[in-house]
């Protein structure tokens, strides 16, 4: 069978444009509005989407700007998950855990839960948490260092990993006659000591149905791209190219072999901020719409969030970006991918915010079916993208438009399932299910 990409739903509340919760057509309380949530994931689900796709953080924005922001009341996103799970049959569910601010024998017993529950449809997006914030609500006066959370994150995750494999498939016999809930020798005691954490183990659910819940990343960074290499099976980024989209890709595969992996083995998806239109006109209206509600302010705000946490309300807004250092509490790769954009295009500090207020970054498109699914296939065909995580501005809008329009186009093309191929994310994404490290 020839080579289809692969498509994820990152769905925010009321979409990924900043302004969108002021948009008429979308519903300003739908961040706790489980029904919502459940007509998005079916929406999703009935287009064949791969998975949906839920960011997180452990802190509320604050301050005069965050209440004009709709980012501070939405569910937490495994009990959202485990929601859904009961109400969608085939769409993976992923969620973000940051390594800062949990602990791993939470994290592993939660995912693998919610792997049980949804039959084997669970996805973890590890991250190093970027939100400087989130230290003041962890006994913390200030975050993590950028090189200490990766340290963090490595060891993280191979507790994590450890602990799923602390049953083998076949430990729990369960057997009434004989009195043997399990085989004793096939349960495996972790003993994990390390820099950052001290965890015996076992964990107390049984090794789930992908073996191992899928490994999301979303780092692009220097340490980013190594923690991916060594342990993502999906990565999430942003890519503003073709070409860059060609070097990240290549540099990132590239790395695999080092550590005994293959090209198939991790599945890199830009995310890709898509308005889909009957016509490039009524797209671009539809876009623009969005565009006249970002206040300056609210842009701008958005913008220094993303920079790495930097407080840029002193500068004036009709001001060029200012020289900032190196954010050692961010993402390093979104600042250095801001600020050359803003050298490249000479904008000023609101119109950066403007641009950013949709796509945050990523890809944009904005056109028809065809010519959205032109560019798809470009990225997908010379060698920049496995598939893609796709942002749209509004909810459920946005994502209706995308799965009427622009998934038959890329079925028609034969570059997107019709069905789907296995009843786990593992079958659907293509990736084998790890044995247990144990046996």
């Amino acid at each position: 069978m020839a080579r289809q990409l692969k498509l994820g739903a990152f769905l925010m509340a009321t979409g990924h444009h900043i302004a969108a919760w002021r948009h008429p057509d979308v519903p300003a309380n739908a961040g706790l509005d489980f029904a919502y949530y459940k007509h998005l994931a079916q929406i999703a689900e009935a287009a064949r989407f791969d998975a949906v796709f839920f960011a997180d953080s452990v802190a509320a924005p604050s301050g005069d700007i965050a209440s004009r922001m709709a980012r501070s009341d939405h569910f937490e996103p495994l009990t959202l998950l485990s929601a859904l799970s009961v109400v969608t049959e085939h769409i993976g569910l992923i969620a973000t855990a940051t390594t800062s601010y949990n602990e791993p024998y939470h994290v592993a017993r939660k995912f693998a839960s919610l792997d049980h529950l949804s039959g084997g449809r669970a996805g973890w997006n590890l991250v190093t948490s970027d939100n400087a914030a989130e230290a003041l609500n962890f006994g913390r006066e200030q975050h993590f260092a950028h090189a200490e959370r990766y340290s963090r994150a490595r060891e993280f995750h191979q507790v994590v990993t450890g602990l799923w494999d602390s049953w083998e498939d076949d430990a729990f016999v369960r057997d009434k006659a004989s009195g043997a809930y399990y085989d004793p020798a096939k349960v495996h005691v972790l003993d994990h000591v390390g820099e950052h954490f001290q965890v015996k183990g076992p964990l107390n659910v049984a090794r789930s149905p992908q073996g191992q819940p899928v490994i999301v990343q979303a780092g692009s960074s220097e340490a980013g791209r190594q923690l991916a290499a060594q342990t993502a099976e999906v990565v999430f980024t942003a890519q503003t190219s073709l070409a860059h989209a060609q070097a990240f890709y290549a540099d990132l595969k590239g790395r695999l072999n080092q550590y005994g992996r293959s090209a198939d083995s991790l599945k890199i998806m830009p995310g890709v901020f898509v308005v889909v239109g009957d016509t490039q006109s009524q797209a671009r209206e539809k876009y623009e719409t969005f565009q006249q509600l970002v206040e300056p302010e609210v842009g701008v705000a958005l913008l220094g969030r993303m920079l790495g946490n930097f407080d840029l309300s002193k500068y004036p807004l009709d001001g060029p970006l200012p020289p900032l250092p190196l954010t050692d509490s961010g993402q390093q790769s979104r600042q250095k991918l801001l600020t050359e954009l803003a050298g490249r295009e000479a904008l000023s500090l609101a119109e950066l915010g403007r641009r950013i207020a949709g796509g945050r970054g990523h890809f944009s498109l904005i056109g028809t079916p065809v010519q959205i699914a032109d560019q798809l296939q470009e990225w997908f065909e010379h060698g920049a993208a496995d598939g893609f995580n796709v942002l749209v501005p509004h909810l459920p809008g946005g994502l209706e438009d995308f799965a009427k329009g622009v998934v038959p186009e890329l079925q028609r093309r034969g570059l997107f399932r019709t069905e789907y191929e296995g009843r786990t994310l593992r079958q659907n994404l293509g990736l084998a299910r790890p044995g247990n490290r144990f046996v």
